[in-house]
């Protein structure tokens, strides 16, 4: 390998990145020694930093720019919460041939401001503002007497935290009692890379986040809780039909070179190098009506590239969208019985960018083994197999730094402790990194080695053995200050209905990963019994662990094999114990499984980086008022934008009731009221946040006028939160609320 050389203005940078390092770990080190204990707040169950401000009523500030139509309404009537539901268990009839199934979905969408996005790990890409809200989709199923129940959720957030998951636990024991436990419920995240940020504890995902942040934690919690209490209260008989299929041009493999490092005789058993397959779940009660459905597919959610600032669901929550939509006719976006989740599967390596990876530069591929660039609905409709038979669940903690994998009968390999190769700092054709690291990296650099031993301390010679060939940047298994920076103690779970299991998986598994793994959980069951099971690989569970690919990927080092963190024999480890659980289903012994070790619950993390500070108005402005009106008319196709005088949007996120920034609303003649046809949750709306100086901001709303939009009369209304701290007093939120001036949508002008 030549040896790399830095321009005069890289060498400037690279002495400012250290020069930033150093202030940013001083800070950190602060920060960490000033944070206050993150406790347990036994009376309301929340988890606090610091005392909540007060909040005061909904009402419109004088002076607030609210000109009415022909009527005016108060407050978004057609988005009010439904009531919480109750805590006993609903009475279950019992004779009859299916599942007890239960539904729900519920916003769980954080912060939209001040908060990074989590998926790209790019500084500067911050939350400003909202494309789609995001939800929690809950699925419980029981047999018919009750004995038994599994619980499946599907959340559009980026991946799963330790935290979220224990938390979540810890919530309904406290309602529910053994009900719903840690071997019978499973969480899984979309993989939006366009979710906030700030819900973990490992150091690692703390820095990427910019700090720990309540706010948004709390925010995900109670949505993950209100969805499964939905389903929950909403269970009745019904069946389940299973279906799949393949989805032609929908995703390539983003790392084909690494995928050809397979065997040439395992590659040719498939058609692709990307699992084409989707696997869906159909649910209708004993009527044959529509319950809801949960689908699993292979694709990563990065539509929305790292360049994207609005918080947004991506291509699977688009997917439930949609489907919601069709199901729920009359019902704005994130309401209506029907629940629809697209869930994650073995996405590793699959990229929904069909066209393929382009220098910018050129508009030639590089998709080549280091990804550089030269210089210069009928699924659904046609299920009709049922899933039948009993329901079954195992779990266990396992520390995955410590696990003797058996290669053969005579050899045997080791997981390693935590770490991250020079590829990780590449990113991927879909988010390429922004330093000089390229994919397929195998020797380290002399500079950032380093670097990094003068700030992090040198890899022990054991972890560099355990790990190769991957050239170690970051050894984040002998890190532990303020926090261990990665998990040591990580879940293996399975839950199965009848001849259909799910395994609960914690990171992404490559294609071929996904591929070996399901073989070997399928053949596992057939040994003990169970023969004919179809497996479903589910994403990015529980708790979050990276990538994970083949051993024979693992040699090549491009970014999914750097990002394999508990080093080459990874996969074979998880199918090691996956194996373990699937016997214990067969032959009925799950009692007999280990808890394993509980993992942690850190009390003291890193707050966010980002104050909160008081919203202000401009001199004789109210937040609210109108800065740039609609025009008088618009077309189909147009896009409505009207500005206002704005408030931070995270202050929202403290109050757990808000449900949407915005509606545009239609003016109804024959009733003379005004009917919302969209909300904040609908794709084609926009909401921008503008961050001035000061606590001064304005608030950007759009709406894309679509071609099945009706002529007429319409408004756009904002619904915001202003933070007001009066001297010595605690900080309090204050809501508000404003109104366009009119305009009509025509067919032609």
């Amino acid at each position: 390998m030549a040896k790399r050389t830095f321009s005069t203005f890289e060498t400037f940078l690279i002495f400012l990145l250290v020069m930033m390092t150093g202030v940013t770990v001083a800070l950190l080190s602060l920060l960490f020694i000033t944070s206050g204990t993150i406790e347990n707040n036994k009376d309301s169950g929340f988890l606090t930093t610091q005392s909540p401000p007060a909040t005061q009523g909904s009402s419109t500030p004088q002076g607030s720019t609210l000109t009415q139509g022909p009527a005016d309404t108060q407050g978004p009537t057609a988005t009010q919460a439904s009531p919480t539901p109750s805590t006993p268990e609903p009475t279950l009839f019992q004779n009859f041939s299916g599942y007890h199934i239960g539904v729900g979905r519920a916003d769980c969408t954080g912060q939209v401001a001040d908060i990074n996005l989590m998926g790209y790990g790019k500084t500067g890409q911050n939350a400003q503002g909202i494309l789609t809200r995001l939800y929690s989709r809950a699925f419980i199923m029981a047999e018919p007497d009750g004995s038994n129940r599994v619980v499946f959720v599907s959340i559009e957030i980026g991946m799963v935290s330790q935290r979220l998951r224990l938390e979540v636990l810890n919530r309904l024991q406290s309602k529910y009692g053994s009900l719903y436990r840690r071997d019978n419920v499973i969480l899984s995240g979309t993989h939006t890379h366009s979710g906030p940020a700030g819900y973990f504890q490992y150091t690692t995902f703390v820095l990427a986040s910019e700090g720990f942040s309540n706010r948004t934690f709390e925010y995900m919690v109670n949505g993950i809780m209100k969805s499964i209490e939905i389903a929950h209260t909403n269970m009745k008989p019904g069946k389940i039909f299973i279906n799949k299929g393949n989805v032609d041009g929908a995703q390539i493999n983003r790392s084909p070179t690494s995928y050809l490092w397979n065997p040439l005789s395992e590659r040719a058993r498939y058609s692709s190098n990307t699992d084409k397959e989707m696997l869906l779940l159909k649910m209708v009660d004993l009527n044959g009506d529509d319950l809801g459905l949960i689908s699993w597919f292979a694709i990563h959610p990065v539509s929305m590239n790292n360049s994207n600032h609005l918080v947004n669901s991506d291509n699977m929550g688009y997917a439930s969208y949609l489907f919601e939509q069709e199901k729920n006719k009359g019902y704005l976006p994130g309401q209506g019985p029907y629940v629809a989740a697209f869930a994650s599967s073995n996405l590793g390596d699959v990229s929904p960018n069909t066209l393929g990876p382009s220098c910018i530069n050129t508009g030639e591929s590089c998709d080549n083994a280091n990804s550089t660039c030269p210089i210069g609905g009928e699924l659904y409709a046609s299920a009709s197999q049922e899933v039948t038979g009993p329901l079954a669940s195992a779990h266990q903690w396992v520390n995955m730094t410590d696990v003797t994998v058996w290669l053969n009968s005579t050899h045997t390999g080791k997981t390693c402790k935590p770490a991250l190769g020079y590829s990780f700092a590449a990113g991927t054709i879909d988010g390429f990194g922004s330093l000089n690291f390229t994919q397929g990296t195998t020797v380290g650099d002399p500079f950032w080695d380093s670097l990094r031993d003068q700030i992090l301390g040198k890899p022990s010679e054991e972890i560099k053995e355990c790990q190769k060939p991957k050239p170690i940047l970051l050894h984040t298994g002998e890190l532990s200050k303020p926090n261990p920076w990665h998990p040591d103690i990580v879940d293996v779970q399975i839950i199965t209905l009848g001849f259909f299991a799910i395994a609960a998986v914690p990171g992404e598994f490559t294609t071929m990963s996904g591929r070996r793994f399901r073989e070997a959980i399928q053949e596992e069951f057939a040994t003990y019994g169970m023969p004919n099971m179809t497996v479903v690989v589910s994403g990015l569970c529980n708790v979050y662990t990276h990538y994970i690919t083949t051993y024979e990927e693992y040699q090549a080092q491009r970014y999914e094999a750097a990002s394999t963190i508990y080093g080459p024999h990874t996969l074979s480890a998880y199918i090691q114990l996956f194996k373990v659980l699937a016997k214990a289903i067969a032959t009925g012994t799950v009692a007999n499984l280990s808890t394993g070790p509980e993992p942690p619950f850190f009390k003291q993390l890193i707050n966010t980086l980002i104050p909160d500070i008081v919203d202000r108005a401009p001199t004789g402005k109210h937040f609210g008022d109108v800065l740039q009106p609609a025009n008088p008319t618009y077309r189909m196709g147009e896009v409505v934008e009207v500005v206002f005088v704005g408030a931070n949007p995270k202050n929202s996120a403290e109050i757990l009731t808000h449900q949407t920034f915005l509606t545009v609303e239609k003016y109804e003649a024959t009733s003379a009221t005004w009917q919302i046809v969209h909300n904040d949750a609908s794709w084609e709306t926009r909401f921008y946040w503008h961050k001035g100086l000061l606590g001064y901001s304005n608030t950007t709303i759009q709406w894309h006028i679509p071609d099945s939009a009706q002529p007429g009369i319409y408004r756009i209304r904002y619904f915001g939160h202003s933070r007001k701290q009066d001297l010595l007093k605690a900080a309090v939120i204050v809501s508000f609320e404003s109104t366009s001036s009119t305009f009509e949508v025509v067919t032609a002008l």
